[in-house]
């Protein structure tokens, strides 16, 4: 890798004589990217956060071993990577209610909650540069991870690599998400070429017989496309109508239905629309509510934060995150975080007054 930019050794310079604002400058413009590595590490937006706190204070009280033969950046990578091992060592992966146990009976009664370490979702909003800091662009020799694909970050994928050890993990991810060599990666990981290439191919194989099919010939895209932004319309004023026909419309026959941290899950059409049934027949005991519903984007997916008011009340309240797999104009599969602090995360009030549409 190459050594940093002039201005960048300078301010390395400041920061390492104890100028806390030039270390800011150096971090700050970094903690975008660093959040989505740890996020993809971790599979936890939660600990994303804490990690990266970690890697800056780490990167702080390490400063004076920094001695410029890779980029600052580089450096940060290393640092981030080796604490997101530290924090997963010994470990159970994280998973979603498909990887728990098989699909419910959509007539039996809603289980207890499991105290499980859950996939989160992802806030778009912070995968955008922050104005505050201007990006430095990579050197020639070295990968380009500004940019967030989406095939990398969709929960899809997610769920996928957390099969995989960690160190695998840590392999796939810099060397066929980030795009370093195998001699960047060894550098990184402080092993062998060799060791790298041998964990990699042992990654792929694993990553292949997780991700659903068609999901191998995934291309590139930053956002949902028109079409599914018209498929998440649709499945809003659905939702808040509770109009199931039009619900059924939109639905997959093979769709897949979850709502951690309910370890339970629905497959196909004819079972979610089963469960809806009751759930949103005001005269049924299991009646959830009315619904309104507010856009959001999740993992560079289609998403909506879900409110509910239930009788005799005047607001509605934050219910849940939902966020949708769609192709071919289809939902294909639809998971709702029930985690009320997933709210400030993706910028979502609390509470709707009723006018809101």
């Amino acid at each position: 890798m190459s050594t940093g930019t002039g201005v960048e050794e300078t301010t390395v310079a400041a920061a390492r004589s104890g100028d806390e604002a030039a270390f800011e400058t150096l971090v700050e413009r970094h903690r975008r990217e660093l959040r989505v590595h740890c996020y993809r590490m971790l599979g936890s937006f939660e600990e994303s956060e804490d990690l990266v706190q970690e890697t800056f204070l780490r990167a702080w009280r390490n400063l004076a071993r920094f001695e410029g033969r890779s980029t600052f950046r580089a450096w940060l990578y290393r640092i981030a990577t080796n604490a997101c091992l530290d924090a997963l060592d010994g470990r159970s992966r994280r998973v979603l209610p498909h990887h728990v146990e098989g699909p419910s009976d959509p007539h039996a009664p809603l289980p207890p909650t499991a105290d499980i370490a859950w996939l989160q979702p992802f806030p778009d909003r912070l995968t955008e540069p922050d104005p505050r800091w201007e990006p430095v662009a990579p050197s020639e020799d070295e990968p380009d991870s500004v940019a967030v694909d989406r095939e990398t970050i969709e929960l899809a994928f997610l769920a996928a690599i957390q099969h995989l050890p960690p160190r695998q993990r840590a392999v796939l991810i810099l060397r066929d998400v980030l795009g370093w060599s195998a001699k960047e990666t060894a550098e990184q990981l402080e092993g062998s070429v060799a060791s790298v290439n041998s964990a990699l191919q042992r990654a792929r194989a694993t990553l292949r017989e997780h991700l659903p099919e068609r999901r191998l010939e995934w291309a590139p895209a930053a956002q949902p496309s028109e079409q599914e932004r018209a498929v998440l319309r649709r499945y809003m004023e659905a939702v808040e109508h509770a109009d199931l026909t039009a619900l059924a419309e939109l639905l997959a026959e093979d769709v897949r239905a979850m709502m951690p941290p309910w370890p339970m899950w629905f497959r196909g059409r004819d079972a979610v629309l089963a469960t809806l049934r009751v759930s949103w027949n005001p005269d049924s005991p299991h009646y959830s509510g009315e619904f309104r519903t507010v856009p959001t984007g999740a993992n560079q997916q289609p998403a909506l934060g879900l409110y509910v008011r239930l009788p005799g009340e005047r607001d509605f309240r934050a219910f849940a995150v939902g966020v949708l797999r769609i192709e071919d104009g289809l939902i294909t599969e639809l998971i709702s975080f029930h985690d009320l602090a997933l709210f400030p995360a993706f910028d979502l009030p609390m509470t709707l007054p009723p006018a809101h549409r």
